[in-house]
């Protein structure tokens, strides 16, 4: 660290700057699906809630997984909003250090939540007769507490570690938000010991669940190609696809943001990758998750009809 170098305050966004004339249209386009994302996972969190049919393991771990994305989308988006309705996109280091805080640990516990999943789905299948006994009520919490631990725990001692750095010179993000890679490219440091640590975390905390989810998926298949008809084994494999769906979402772009080598990275990359992570994939969730269920489409028939509103129309 040279002595003239004094260290920064804050830091500046370059976002969506190249496209200044088109930030009108943004700002609408992600208010649009923000507000959609949001109100989405909250009507299948109230379906669950109030659908008394709906409350089996599967589906306490998609309340959580739906409250997740609503603050996984909501530690980037609204900032987002703001700055594309501003010339000077700031953002002080304390305030960065908060979202990526928040935007870390959500991203690794939903890692965690869609191996439980997984999981739940695995014994459903090959283990019908046993699967109250092994995904009972103190189970389920323990997977859950479990993930959400490993991602508050992972994360915490990881971004600390980052804000622990000097940061100096302009202070300029390469990004629309505080994530891992472009703020650590601001430090006054030599920082590929930090990088090669990330690079091993990387490794253990994601793909650990991924491997754990492929081999649940070796283990279903090979039970659903074993079930006689045709019927049945459509109907086995219906209650793995969103799932699937979720998880290819999930982790085709963690993968290659995070496990890619330093030198394939560039700005605009990251940008549209970060953009699948961060509003995309949280917008499609809903989606997945109702339009192919039919358990989920048949509870929001029930609750539509009971609505005293409609009884009365």
């Amino acid at each position: 660290m040279s002595g003239n170098q004094s260290l920064c305050t804050k830091f500046t966004f370059v976002a969506f700057s190249s496209l200044a004339e088109l930030q009108p249209v943004l700002f609408v386009v992600f208010l649009l699906i923000y507000l959609f994302t949001v109100g989405g996972n909250l009507i299948i969190i109230s379906l669950i809630w109030v659908s008394t049919s709906l409350h089996t393991p599967m589906y306490f771990f998609l309340v959580n997984l739906s409250f997740l994305e609503m603050c996984y989308i909501t530690s980037v988006v609204p900032q987002m909003l703001v700055h594309l309705l501003m010339e000077t996109k700031t953002i002080s280091v304390g305030g960065c250090a908060a979202q990526m805080y928040t935007f870390a640990i959500l991203g690794l516990t939903e890692c965690s939540l869609l191996a439980a999943m997984a999981y739940d789905r695995f014994v459903a299948i090959c283990y019908p007769l046993r699967y109250t006994l092994l995904m009972s009520p103190r189970m389920c919490l323990i997977l859950a507490t479990a993930s959400w631990t490993t991602g508050v725990v992972v994360e915490s001692a990881q971004i600390t570690w980052i804000f622990s750095l000097p940061f100096c010179g302009t202070g300029t993000i390469q990004h629309f938000f505080c994530d891992i890679m472009p703020v650590m490219k601001l430090a006054c440091v030599d920082t590929s010991h930090n990088r090669i640590v990330m690079f091993v975390l990387s490794m253990i905390f994601i793909m650990t669940p991924c491997l754990l989810i492929l081999c649940s998926y070796l283990r279903i298949l090979v039970t659903i190609l074993r079930i006689p008809s045709a019927a049945g084994r459509h109907r086995a494999f219906s209650t793995c696809s969103s799932h699937i769906l979720v998880v290819s979402l999930f982790y085709g772009t963690a993968l290659f943001t995070y496990i890619q080598p330093k030198t394939v990275h560039t700005p605009e990359t990251d940008k549209a990758t970060a953009l699948m992570y961060t509003v995309v994939t949280p917008a499609l969730n809903p989606v997945i998750y109702t339009l192919r269920n039919k358990e989920v489409k048949e509870a929001f028939q029930r609750v539509t009809q009971r609505n005293p509103l409609r009884q009365m129309a």
